[in-house]
């Protein structure tokens, strides 16, 4: 099959339906389209599908007689992803339906193609009243699971509407030179010379930032490792961490290693990389690799550092702990579908535990940063306080940044804040 939207269809259909990663299911997926006009439909397709499914979910309930979730998924999302070419992409009508109904076809399911049709010629027709129906309910409105919906507007009611909205815009691409192999000025102008529209972040000193996402692998300067992507919000990490020269550094949750490998760029640090899982740790080797950096890298559990730990105490500590990722929902869209309520309270148990674990490794005087890229506050300020109450040899660095605000303890940029994705900061040093 090489029709974009049927595989559009199939993908989204996985991660909406069955629970399976975007990203692992476009790395599956887009390879098996040989042009690289049809791979960015596709992601496009798929994101926007994944980003907009619990709005044009809810449509398809007002459209259809007998819903088609279960007895023919891809189906279902297919018809999905007419209603997103139609008000999200904004493709003209006729091309949009024409393409989806034949893609039911190439989907092997030509005895539903006058339904795909039939269902998106009603939406054309009574558009404006299926509008203000999903309009009338925060779900929605905003394509945010409920339990979320309320959570933001419980912990940011001022902001609530600005961050759901903020969720749904596409996000910029944002690049983080390499220090080690050459300057940012440099790499700019070696992107613009290509057709690249880069622009240097504006107090960031390793960001540039391109206005829509592309095929990195083909920009100059990817292969020889000049520079990596992630966002803006991630680049503060190595800031606020502040590791000097001959320093011991700890990542203590460092997959996929975009937080290590930009320690490593800017000082001459003994950094030692925790990951509790195999192939995420392999990631972060690949990673480093190709940016020409070293690190010690370990398979292992950041709460339980008797099974790694050398004795040996790190200057500096830095925990990227694992959350709910509501932070950062505009370039992880299917997070939205797959994270419950109930999953909040297990993260910030563990997000402590690992607290608890590395902290007896932080020298006297040593710096620990604790970050996560969620925007709820019982995964981020909760903890650390909690945390804190249990622990007197602790205290808390003040923190101030260009965007976001000051948490009860902490800094939190909300998704959009500055154009960056959500993150929590708190930076606590060991007294003694």
């Amino acid at each position: 099959m090489n029709d974009t939207r049927a595989l559009a269809a199939q993908a989204l259909a996985e991660v909406a339906l069955r629970g399976a990663s975007l990203r692992e299911v476009m790395e599956r997926q887009a390879p098996r389209l040989a042009d690289s006009r049809d791979r960015a439909l596709l992601m496009a397709l798929v994101s926007d599908g994944s980003r907009w499914w619990l709005r044009f979910d809810a449509a398809l309930d007002r459209l259809l007689e007998r819903p088609l979730r279960d007895k023919e998924p891809r189906i279902h999302a297919l018809l999905v992803l007419g209603l997103v070419q139609l008000e999200i992409l904004q493709l003209p009508a006729y091309a949009a339906v024409a393409a989806t109904v034949q893609a039911a076809r190439e989907l092997k399911r030509p005895q539903l193609a006058g339904l795909v049709n039939a269902v998106l010629r009603r939406w054309q027709r009574e558009r404006e009243q299926h509008l203000a129906a999903l309009d009338a309910q925060p779900r929605t409105r905003h394509a945010h699971p409920a339990w979320l919906a309320r959570a933001i507007a419980r912990d940011w009611p001022e902001q609530a509407d600005a961050v759901m909205a903020a969720d749904n815009l596409e996000p910029p691409l944002m690049l983080r030179a390499n220090a080690r192999r050459g300057t940012r000025d440099a790499l700019i102008e070696a992107l613009r010379a290509a057709g690249y529209e880069a622009q240097p972040h504006a107090w960031l000193r390793d960001g540039i930032v391109l206005p829509h996402s592309t095929d990195v692998t083909r920009m100059p300067g990817f292969a020889e490792g000049l520079f990596a992507v992630q966002d803006g919000a991630a680049q503060i990490a190595a800031d606020i961490l502040d590791a000097q020269h001959g320093q011991r550094v700890l990542d203590a949750c460092a997959a996929p290693g975009g937080k290590a490998c930009h320690v490593l760029e800017r000082a001459d640090v003994a950094l030692t990389a925790v990951e509790f899982d195999a192939a995420r740790t392999a990631r972060i080797r690949q990673n480093l690799e190709r940016l020409g950096l070293q690190a010690s890298l370990v398979t292992g559990d950041a709460g339980d550092p008797s099974a790694w730990w050398d004795g040996k105490p790190f200057d500096r500590i830095l925990i990227d702990a694992p959350c709910s990722a509501t932070g950062v929902l505009r370039r992880r869209p299917d997070v939205r579908l797959h994270r419950r309520d109930t999953d909040v309270a297990t993260l910030a148990a563990q997000q402590k535990r690992i607290l608890d674990g590395v902290w007896p490794t932080l020298a006297p005087g040593g710096r620990l940063v604790y970050i996560t890229c969620s925007l709820l506050r019982a995964e981020n300020e909760a903890v650390v306080q909690g945390w804190l109450a249990e622990h007197t040899d602790a205290r808390v660095v003040s923190l101030e940044l260009p965007v976001g605000q000051a948490a009860a303890i902490g800094w939190q940029v909300l998704p959009g804040d500055g154009d960056l994705d959500g993150m929590y900061y708190a930076v606590l040093e060991r007294i003694g």
